[in-house]
């Protein structure tokens, strides 16, 4: 692959993850409800699920995933219905934002990201469809789909802990009186996400 072509990839990439989606969103509304490292682990959550995507893509087996409509169709609502419900939770914290972040397990937020990720089949086929498009056929295709994968997971990795670390920075930087401003805005932010993985379409 020449360069200008890796780099081009390396720019749709960029375009891909900069927009907010289901996971961004998750990551967006722990970091403001619960500092920065909520965020953080969300991200290595989804990282961990990408992981697991692009191992699928690599065996070659997004046909097979591609035929399991409904059994994914089924993961993604209840992936959804968990976003919601903690949307709801988050709502109903009654100004208790401060007292969440030492009883909120770790395991928990990182959990969120990794179901989050896992929850929307339309990620894995879109990469089964986006990443080919990419790889010279006088090479070796597995090898460049794993770089290629590597280095979509290197640009979320960044873009998605950039949005954690602000989120985060503004979560600390709340008054007493907004935090249950803050408590709403993020609940909202995680019922929309629920909302939009609910209604994604298979590709």
């Amino acid at each position: 692959m020449s360069w200008s072509l890796y780099l081009t990839y390396v720019a749709a990439c960029i375009a891909i993850v900069i927009v907010p989606g289901p996971s961004v969103t998750v990551i967006i509304a722990n970091s403001l409800a619960h500092g920065a490292r909520a965020g953080l682990l969300n991200v290595a959550g989804t990282q961990v699920g990408l992981l697991l995507m692009m191992g699928v893509l690599v065996a070659g087996l997004s046909a097979i995933v591609a035929q399991a409509g409904v059994v994914f169709d089924i993961i993604r609502i209840i992936g959804a219905l968990y976003l919601i419900w903690l949307g709801v939770k988050l709502w109903r914290s009654n100004g208790q934002l401060g007292k969440t972040d030492a009883t909120t397990p770790d395991r928990n937020f990182f959990m969120q990201g990794f179901w989050v990720i896992l929850s929307n089949p339309k990620a894995l086929l879109f990469f089964g469809a986006f990443i080919p498009q990419f790889i010279n056929l006088n090479g070796s295709a597995t090898w460049q789909t794993i770089w290629l994968a590597l280095t979509f997971m290197v640009v979320a990795l960044v873009l998605d802990g950039a949005y954690a670390v602000g989120a985060g920075w503004a979560g600390t930087r709340l008054t007493q009186s907004r935090i249950r401003l803050v408590e709403r805005v993020s609940g909202s932010l995680l019922i929309a996400g629920g909302v939009w993985l609910a209604f994604t379409r298979r590709a």
